[in-house]
């Protein structure tokens, strides 16, 4: 009798396959209320600015920490980022300054004009090639954390600003110690010196626009790295760091355009501001480049750097 009320028992019943449809209204709100993001996409331009500015503490942290570890492992530690410019510019100032008597030309205090050349271009090619470095440098951050990847450029050249406040203080000294020599024009301090703040934030400023630039370039194309140093060698030489532009190259019609590209411009701010050189005398023409070659960059950096943010990691 069990057994055959057992054999009668009916298997239950399967429940019908839920049948979901998805609206484009209940998607769009389902977005707009939790706020969700497509993955894979390049994310909108007021977001991406909106989110950066989020991060403005680790981006300050992360440049900190960059440039604290750099020199790290030696036993001078961050001494080296002063003696390294020191070294550089001792070097020139011996060979083209008194040897070739290159630097000499139409200069009257040749330390001072190459010590600050040497430190301020440094500081330029230094910056250019942590922005190259920014995303492959880091690329397991890059590829397991979501956040905007203009934070690893911005942070690099901060990082090289960072560096370069105590290498300005013993420019400045060096500048200014030089002009005691019987071989050196004289070095005065007066209100101008209040200017080099403004001329090293707009290098600054160009800079990381520089540096948005080479990060999507060396992203894209990695052996573009190794002819980022043989460029930045001859931008050097081009850009009056040894020599005076005027002097050697404003006789020919073309000379004015190695005088006002960007690096030369925020050389000879830098210069006006610091030194009592007849040829570098301040001009409002200059500042006024200066500013407008800040923001162009700045701001046509940052937007190249934008329009690849999807592929930074994946290629």
């Amino acid at each position: 009798m069990a057994a055959s009320q057992a054999g009668q028992v009916e298997a239950p019943e399967v429940p019908p396959p839920l049948e979901r449809t998805f609206t484009p209204e209940s998607v769009e709100q389902a977005v707009s209320e939790n706020e969700l993001e497509q993955i894979g996409i390049r994310p909108r331009l007021i977001p991406y600015v909106r989110e950066l500015w989020k991060r403005r503490s680790f981006i300050g942290v992360l440049a900190v920490s960059k440039a604290y570890a750099e020199n790290q492992n030696t036993y001078l530690g961050q001494v080296w980022a002063l003696f390294s410019p020191i070294i550089n510019a001792s070097v020139y100032v011996l060979i083209f300054g008194f040897i070739l008597r290159v630097g000499r030309e139409g200069i009257e205090n040749t330390i001072a004009f190459i010590v600050v050349g040497v430190f301020m271009f440094r500081f330029f090619e230094r910056s250019v090639m942590a922005g190259a470095h920014s995303l492959n440098k880091n690329m397991n951050l890059v590829r397991s954390v979501h956040f905007p990847r203009a934070v690893l450029p911005i942070a690099g050249v901060l990082a090289e600003l960072t560096v370069l406040g105590p290498a300005l203080v013993v420019m400045c000294v060096i500048s200014y110690v030089s002009g005691f020599l019987p071989i050196a024009g004289e070095v005065t301090i007066d209100w101008y010196w209040l200017l080099l703040f403004p001329a090293v934030l707009l290098m600054w400023a160009f800079s990381t626009g520089c540096a948005f630039m080479v990060a999507r370039w060396v992203a894209m194309t990695p052996d573009l790295d190794n002819l980022l140093p043989h460029f930045m060698r001859i931008l050097m030489y081009s850009s009056g760091v040894i020599f005076s532009i005027d002097r050697y190259l404003g006789q020919f019609s073309w000379g004015w355009i190695m005088e006002y590209q960007p690096v030369a411009v925020y050389l000879y701010l830098v210069r006006s501001c610091l030194l009592n050189e007849p040829a570098y005398q301040p001009d409002g023409f200059m500042w006024l480049l200066g500013a407008v070659w800040a923001v162009l960059f700045s701001v046509v950096g940052f937007l190249i750097f934008w329009g690849g943010e999807e592929r930074y990691g994946r290629d």
